[in-house]
């Protein structure tokens, strides 16, 4: 089911409705935005599919560009005209999207009867020159109109899984190992119930350790090995006050 439907004119809005389309799939997911020119496969009855899409749909953009008035739009048989009447048939919201500066706010008598209302409808602006900040701007309209959006955008993500180590690297599982240039004071590094080796790589590392049983411990120029069974903690520290291995507190 797409989410929000995009209505516009082929030769008048359709690079602009495909950049709308682009941001919204981007941010929403691909099938939350329905274009024809995208979401209607090769050999279905189109009819069928565009009413139905637009039936299923929450939110209807409405993409207006210089030449949208024309003659065609009068004609019972032009489909960006059914599209919009179903529309309001159907009671879904319509967003008239005008394309560039140019493009003037819709008015009553350049519209038919049917259509009239439209003029009504308050509407956003989309200019090319300035495309990053009116699609965002665009989107979080969406996402304000569209409840479902704005609760799939602002999901909690997975919980982590707190048998690994996290760290700017990402997930470790079992066998630890760093080895990024460090400067200044990165904090500490706890890393617990260890069976492997642990690995520090480049950077000034001082190691504070108890409780090492059944392993042995080297500490070089830039680097701390500890190899074999660890029972109890493992404490990096870094930025601090260098101490020998086998200070305690």
């Amino acid at each position: 089911m797409a989410d929000v439907f995009i209505n516009y004119r082929t030769g008048d809005g359709n690079e602009t409705a495909a950049l709308i389309d682009n941001e919204l799939s981007k941010r929403f997911g691909k099938d939350r935005a329905f274009r024809a020119s995208k979401s209607i496969p090769p050999g279905t009855a189109y009819p069928d599919a565009l009413l139905t899409s637009l039936r299923r749909s929450a939110l209807v953009l409405a993409v207006i560009g210089t030449g949208w008035t024309q003659p065609k739009l009068r004609d019972p048989e032009d489909w960006v005209r059914k599209e919009i009447l179903e529309a309001f048939a159907c009671g879904l919201s319509v967003v008239p999207v005008l394309v560039g500066r140019t493009t003037e706010r819709l008015k009553k008598d350049d519209l038919p009867d049917e259509l009239a209302r439209l003029a009504e409808l308050q509407s956003v602006r989309l200019d090319t020159q300035n495309a990053e900040a009116d699609l965002k701007r665009l989107g979080d309209l969406v996402a304000d109109m569209v409840p479902e959006l704005h609760d799939l955008e602002h999901a909690e993500a997975p919980a982590s899984d707190t048998a690994s180590v996290s760290n700017s690297a990402g997930d470790i599982h079992g066998t630890a190992v760093q080895s990024r240039d460090f400067t200044g004071d990165v904090g500490s590094t706890v890393i617990k119930g260890s069976t492997g080796p642990v690995h520090s790589g480049n950077g000034n590392i001082y190691q504070n350790s108890r409780h090492v049983s059944g392993g042995r411990h080297y500490s070089g120029d830039g680097v701390t090995n500890v190899e074999g069974d660890h029972h109890g903690d493992i404490r990096h520290r870094f930025g601090g006050p260098g101490r020998h291995e086998d200070d305690e507190r």
